[in-house]
């Protein structure tokens, strides 16, 4: 072999994986980025401040996973909603509602979410106060 065969041979061979390289990117899902981004950035501040209530009045519910089941430990009586977030898919998002009544536990049956790590996040309302946590957990 002389070396023009050779070069045309590996420019061949660096477009093709070019090419490969655009098919890949162009059939990959776009759940890359955050598509409600401005919105939260308006609404930061009321999350921040919602954030800082759970550390100031020491309200930081506990999660505990028992197979098929999330149980949050709350300090007191709580009403609102639980967002369960999957990070790799905006499609497998779920929101539960939350409401103790007069306990302090609620439970969720999570069976038919698939398993792997979730962003658990917490909004709820308690003593006329509002209240925002998140934490990762990882369902099996």
């Amino acid at each position: 072999m002389n070396w023009g065969k050779g070069i045309i041979l590996g420019m061949a061979l660096f477009i093709l994986f070019i090419l490969g390289m655009c098919v890949h990117m162009f059939r990959m899902s776009a759940d890359e980025y955050d598509h409600h981004y401005y919105e939260k950035g308006l609404n930061f501040d009321q999350d921040y401040n919602k954030e800082k209530q759970v550390v100031t009045d020491q309200a930081r519910p506990q999660i505990r996973i028992d197979g098929d089941s999330v149980r949050i430990v709350f300090r007191k009586a709580a009403k609102g909603n639980v967002r369960f977030i999957r990070p790799s898919s905006e499609a497998l998002d779920k929101v539960f509602s939350l409401n103790t009544a007069e306990g302090k536990t609620a439970a969720f049956a999570v069976a038919a979410l698939v398993k792997g790590r979730w962003r658990l996040v917490l909004e709820w309302n308690s003593g006329q106060k509002d209240y925002l946590y998140e934490q990762e957990v990882d369902l099996r």
